[in-house]
């Protein structure tokens, strides 16, 4: 990718205040595996083009991907059964296998801690999921707030999300940064009025979004450079 490590931010930045963190693709290296398995329910269901669902839907929450579904595959497609089925595959290799942590995740999070910045998560995971793969990773002590997909009505990229997650550790949007790695999670954080910052895991930034981006670092050890 072209600009990695670049500034695509306005001429005059807030002063930054705290970060917020999404969860899959950026602290667990979920991403990956989801696709995984995604495609393996699709060939379950006599489905084509999942490589594409999947990444439209990445960021959004479980009702939001419904709907995505049936417009893709027809309102006849059994979208929630097919949804369900896919976290299953993924529950089932988390347990044979494990889940594994982005690299220099709990390296970055235990140096924005030592920097003194308040950390918050703003997932679309469910709220049970959240707390026990942060809680089994040994993260969850680093954050001061969790907002989870079942704590908001609307999903990414509608900001309601990170305003929650910024009013939860009570500042202002603009003095938050948001470390995601999808685009409809920097959608969200832009909208917010955020500071965007995306790591790519399984989506480049295309020229819409690099307009979103405060920083785009090659790895979560790259932002020891710039907080």
């Amino acid at each position: 990718m072209e600009n990695k490590g670049e500034c695509f931010q306005g001429a005059k930045e807030p002063a930054l205040k705290a970060v917020v963190f999404d969860m899959d693709g950026v602290l667990f290296d979920s991403e990956r595996i989801t696709r995984l398995m995604w495609a393996r329910a699709g060939e379950e269901y006599h489905i084509e083009d999942v490589a594409t669902a999947v990444k439209d839907c990445t960021g959004s929450s479980r009702p939001d991907q419904w709907v995505y579904l049936k417009k893709k595959y027809g309102e006849d497609f059994p979208a929630k059964e097919f949804r369900e089925r896919c976290s299953e595959l993924f529950h089932e290799y988390v347990e044979e296998k494990g889940l594994p942590l982005m690299p220099y995740a709990k390296e970055i999070l235990e140096y924005l801690t030592e920097k003194k910045y308040p950390l918050a998560l703003a997932s679309s995971t469910q709220s049970k999921t959240v707390h026990k793969e942060l809680t089994e990773a040994g993260l969850i002590g680093y954050f001061k707030t969790l907002t989870c997909g079942d704590q908001v009505q609307h999903s990414k990229p509608n900001p309601e999300i990170y305003l929650r997650a910024c009013k939860s550790i009570g500042l202002d949007p603009s003095e938050c940064a948001a470390v995601e790695d999808s685009p409809n999670g920097i959608r969200s954080a832009f909208i917010a009025g955020m500071k965007c910052i995306m790591v790519p895991d399984q989506i480049e930034p295309d020229e819409e979004i690099k307009r979103f981006l405060w920083k785009c670092p090659s790895s979560l050890e790259e932002l020891k450079t710039f907080l």
